[in-house]
């Protein structure tokens, strides 16, 4: 008997990947002290073991500070436990807004292979200051080691004029930790660009880069999420706010390829549309081989329900949308399985504002073939 407990200690988790339907993973435990979303901003990974993680921004009453609750799955979603927490143990602020979870496929700096990492942003109560900091779990994400601080900024107020960072996105990239995120501490020039910074170490960081720029002062690009597609190129997503030519608003889901992510700054401007619909708001982007040679592309975005797919590299006129259980969401993010190339996991925490106190982690499974009745785009 000890032998096989020790084997199960040790061995990937492998099960049956089923499809899901709009399961709740955690409710705030008290509505009425929680501040207003409750949660918002959810995020997952799937870890090597083929463990589940999933995470939030979490508006509990303070103090004490807030933070990031971690949830994990051993059963590929069928059932959750709250595993962790998320502290700010630099700050004295909290961990407070845009959560992101990634693995480590190689070790870099002291940091091993496997190594999950946690970037979000610390924020005081009274949100003077914006601090993207990186945080690293060595045990699959049961206990949490700040890192780096990698970007710090002024007040966290989405306001032309102001200085904050936000909305970390994580990649790993020939031995570099790559953290996109928005930028509007260039406001004289800017009310908002898309910045990235890269490490060998987690300790040490490049300074700032562009990735998005844009001409007119007022536009507002944010929400960057990046994945790479068969060929080798990779796909940059963010939602690109601006006017239009309009007095409103509007928030368009845009994206660039190029074969350097760390140069998308050079790559020109597409648009998912599909019937004329082009979808808005809090975009993520992931891809699977599910689908042919291309694989599929899916993403997702708060002003739509849907779920978006492009099976020919990303190509403009060559995205579909589909039903999906799982409700819009500011923002959800989408999940692939190492063990089965049709199921996707979307995961969301509700809408923002939430003035009826509603919002809960929940997610959905959904298997492509069926979503999408074994059709190619």
């Amino acid at each position: 008997m000890k032998l096989f407990a020790a084997l199960a200690a040790i061995l990937p988790i492998v099960s049956a990947v089923e499809t899901i339907a709009n399961k709740t993973i955690y409710v705030p435990y008290d509505r009425e002290t929680f501040n207003d979303p409750q949660v918002l901003y959810a995020r997952s990974v799937e870890l090597d073991d083929g463990s589940l993680l999933a995470t939030c921004e979490h508006y509990s009453p303070e103090p004490p500070l807030v933070y990031y609750p971690v949830f994990r799955s051993t059963d590929q979603g069928k059932s959750w436990t709250h595993f962790s927490n998320v502290t700010d143990n630099v700050n004295g602020w909290g961990m407070r807004y845009q959560p992101q979870l990634y693995q480590l496929s190689r070790r870099v700096g002291k940091w091993p292979k496997g190594t999950v990492l946690c970037a979000g942003n610390s924020i005081p109560i009274d949100l003077s200051q914006t601090r993207i900091d990186m945080y690293a779990s060595v045990d699959g994400g049961k206990n949490w080691e700040f890192a780096s601080h990698v970007a710090a900024g002024g007040v966290a107020l989405p306001n032309n004029g102001e200085t904050p960072v936000w909305e970390p996105h994580i990649l790993l990239h020939n031995n570099r930790v790559v953290v996109y995120y928005a930028d509007q501490r260039q406001n004289d020039t800017f009310g908002q660009k898309l910045s990235h910074q890269t490490s060998i170490d987690l300790e040490h960081w490049t300074d700032p880069e562009d990735d998005v720029v844009q001409d007119t002062y007022t536009d507002r690009p944010g929400m960057p999420s990046v994945t790479q597609l068969p060929t080798g190129d990779w796909i940059y997503m963010y939602e690109n706010g601006g006017f239009f030519k309009t007095e409103n608003y509007s928030f368009p889901i845009t994206y660039r390829i190029h074969k350097d992510p760390l140069r998308f700054n050079e790559a020109k401007d597409m648009v998912i549309e599909v019937d004329g619909v082009k979808p808005v708001s809090a975009p993520y982007v992931n891809w699977t081989p599910y689908g042919g040679p291309n694989g599929t592309l899916v993403a997702s975005a708060f002003g739509d329900p849907r779920l978006f797919t492009n099976q020919m590299l990303g190509a403009e006129g060559h995205w579909k949308a589909w039903e999906i259980p799982q409700p819009a969401a500011y923002s959800r993010s989408i999940t692939t399985f190492k063990n089965d190339s049709e199921a996707i996991m979307i995961i969301g925490a509700g809408p923002n504002p939430n003035p009826n106190k509603t919002n809960v982690l929940s997610f959905s499974i959904v298997k492509l073939p069926e979503v999408m009745g074994d059709k190619k785009n």
